[in-house]
């Protein structure tokens, strides 16, 4: 239908405009041809008739054009949840309402922005959430942000551009009263908690967690001290424990053998237990082994105990895995070691980056744990033939992991495993003064399960085996230090 110039002039709507059967008939076909051309197969009476009113035939396009509005939030929310969680990224710019749906499926968050929490904007976001790290809102940001981000073990944090003296201290991070508001509002928003890191929480603001979230399982605690610990006596389903008391060069915050006896007392269900700097002795340790009878798994990050706690390990009846990370100590000298008593469970020990200085303490270690079947030594500085001797007289090894131990030597190695009859599987890596020439065999004829790779050196040699690459050139540059030799270009 084409309009005349008179009435482009005029001003006069055509004919089809005026009338609103025609009008939607004109619509109708437009709609038909558009279908047809993209192949969409769209039943008919989904569709109104040509005399139907144009709010219709526009509710039709919306429902067409965004076809998971046909299906329910229940529906929708299984589809999404069936998406690997490396792929769920995108689906919060699709619409609103998926934005909302995939806020539901989160169950763990790391929270950065305190605004955001306090503000009850999480809970509208992800009112799903069951384990929820606040450690990174709780430190404060500095003013002019360099955009420069420190980590130190545990914890992370940025780094102001308007201060080359700046350090991390108590005020870098929010009081107490703050972080316990946050909690307040986590604890009534999230009931069905199961998991929680935070720093510098207080008392009261613990203990409206262990109250209003009985189902909290894991709790990781920085920053904390014995007053603190008091807040967690009510977890009574608690299984997994993190305390953090002081870190060199960033804070400072005492655990003693007060807190080990309140958390003992409290926490009975333990079944994991992580000790970083925290300050304890006999009477600490003695405690959580003869009140935490479910304890499985033990770990001192950094301790600062008093000389003696070793033998507090007798207690742990049922205590299967034993670890110590960075670790500049183990215990003080022992001198008869019928006062050591055992742990009869124990089957694994682990010393990771620690400081092996004496060799009394080291082979005290090894006697409590002399059921241990797997030993693992990784990163161990002053790990010398003379003190590896000390685990002869571990009997029932049956693994064996060493990695960057470079003063041991084949013949230490070797010394010790002759000596263990039940050793099943070794695994050496990174150990520089080990050579596979300097081993015999024999040792090995026994193994079921054995991973040895030779120091770096050895192995740059075996890559570049055949190609020449290392003779060449150092041929090439003896015959060119003579500089005036060189050809010129």
């Amino acid at each position: 239908m084409a309009c005349s110039a008179d009435d482009k002039e005029n001003k006069v709507p055509p004919p089809w405009l005026r009338s609103k059967k025609a009008l939607s008939n004109v619509l109708y076909a437009m709609r038909r041809h558009s279908l047809s051309s993209t192949q969409e197969r769209v039943p008919l009476s989904v569709f109104s008739k040509p005399t139907a009113k144009l709010q219709d035939l526009s509710t039709l396009k919306s429902l067409v054009s965004d076809r998971t509005s046909l299906l329910s939030d229940g529906i929708l929310l299984k589809i999404l949840s069936k998406i690997p969680e490396s792929q769920r990224t995108a689906n919060f710019l699709v619409s609103k309402r998926w934005l909302n749906l995939q806020g539901r499926l989160v169950r763990s968050l790391k929270l950065l922005d305190w605004g955001f929490l306090l503000s009850g904007r999480l809970l509208l976001r992800f009112p799903n959430l069951v384990r929820i790290d606040l450690v990174g809102g709780c430190v404060v940001s500095p003013r002019n942000n360099s955009g420069i981000s420190v980590s130190h073990k545990t914890v992370s944090f940025r780094v102001g551009s308007d201060n080359k003296d700046w350090v991390f201290n108590e005020d870098s991070v929010l009081s107490a009263d703050e972080v316990d508001r946050g909690l307040r509002v986590l604890a009534d928003g999230f009931p069905n908690l199961r998991k929680l890191a935070v720093i510098n929480a207080g008392e009261t603001g613990l203990l409206i967690v262990a109250e209003e979230c009985p189902t909290l399982q894991e709790l990781e605690l920085r920053m904390c001290n014995d007053r603190v610990l008091r807040g967690i006596a009510a977890c009574k389903n608690l299984q997994i424990l993190r305390l953090s008391g002081s870190v060199n060069g960033l804070y400072v915050s005492l655990v003693s053998d007060i807190g080990l006896s309140i958390v003992a007392k409290g926490c009975k269900r333990l079944v994991k237990l992580e000790l970083s700097g925290c300050k304890g002795s006999y009477e600490g340790i003695r405690a959580i082994g003869q009140c935490c009878l479910m304890l499985e798994e033990l770990t001192l990050c950094n301790h600062e105990m008093e000389d003696g706690w070793l033998l507090a390990l007798s207690y742990f009846e049922n205590l299967k895995t034993l670890m110590f990370l960075s670790c500049t100590r183990i215990d003080g000298g022992f001198l008869v070691d019928e006062h050591l008593g055992f742990c009869p469970a124990v089957e694994s020990l682990f010393l990771d980056k620690c400081r092996i200085r004496d060799k009394t303490s080291l082979r005290a270690l090894f006697l409590v744990c002399r059921n241990v079947k797997e030993l693992v030594l990784k990163n161990c500085w002053g790990l010398t033939d003379d003190m590896f001797t000390t685990a002869s007289v571990l009997r029932t090894i049956r693994m064996l992991s060493l990695e960057g131990c470079s003063l041991l030597t084949s013949q230490g190695l070797e010394t010790v495993i002759i000596s263990w009859n039940e050793l099943k599987s070794l695994k050496v890596k990174s150990c520089n003064n080990i050579k596979d020439d300097e081993v015999v065999s024999d040792v090995f004829s026994s193994l079921k399960n054995l991973k040895w790779e030779p120091d770096r050196r050895t192995r740059v040699s075996i890559s570049l085996d055949g190609t020449g690459m290392g003779k060449r050139g150092d041929k090439f540059f003896n015959k060119a230090r003579d500089w005036k030799s060189l050809p010129v270009s």
